[in-house]
């Protein structure tokens, strides 16, 4: 399995040849349209993980793929799921978890929000630290939010103990918060026996 990890939370999946994207944003401005996209998931009706811009440009050029996503995310083509929730896609095995977004403050209301495992390797939480029922091997960890605090990461990471884990929704921290992010997470990885690794913009590795 290729991964490719785009600006804030984007994150795509290929296996022979097809290609899974999740989380599309506004803040993700270094994306690029992969060859063959199978199925797109919104893990949260939030703009930085659901841009209307890169959506449609994906269901322009790729109007088989699916799209998988909670209830309130506003589109026509939607195939709505929820916690408890499997899908079979492509290559691409698909279990959805939580079910909520993380508490931001009593103004904002709170969208829903599904993790997703992928073929029971890949956890990707969106807004959210649900843990998954089952083992997880590679890990998107958010890192920065203005719904979360750096201790709550650090715990998800112990919870979850993952062999790899890459950070994501950091396009809010410059370059020292993300150094100081990454020396937290760091050690904390080293403790439970995990790989933490930043990806850079557009990176692609072979998990």
């Amino acid at each position: 399995m290729i991964l490719t990890k785009y600006q804030h939370a984007c994150t795509v999946l290929t296996v022979n040849n097809q290609s899974l994207v999740i989380d599309p944003g506004v803040w993700t401005d270094d994306f690029v349209l992969p060859k063959d996209v199978v199925a797109i998931i919104i893990t949260h009706n939030h703009p930085d993980h659901n841009s209307p811009e890169l959506l449609q440009q994906l269901q322009q050029a790729f109007p088989e793929a699916v799209l998988y996503g909670p209830s309130d995310v506003a589109n026509d083509t939607l195939i709505p799921v929820a916690a408890g929730d499997t899908a079979q896609v492509g290559p691409f095995t698909l279990e959805f978890f939580g079910g909520e977004h993380a508490h931001i403050d009593k103004s904002v209301p709170a969208p829903q929000n599904l993790g997703v495992l992928i073929n029971e390797y890949f956890y990707h939480p969106g807004d959210s630290f649900a843990v998954p029922s089952k083992p997880v091997v590679a890990l998107a960890l958010p890192v920065t939010a203005p719904w979360m605090k750096v201790a709550e990461s650090l715990d998800f990471l112990r919870a979850i103990k993952p062999k790899l884990a890459f950070p994501i929704h950091d396009a809010i921290a410059n370059k020292t918060g993300q150094d100081l992010v990454d020396r937290l997470h760091g050690a904390v990885a080293q403790e439970v026996g995990c790989t933490y690794q930043r990806l850079n913009a557009s990176q692609s590795i072979d998990v």
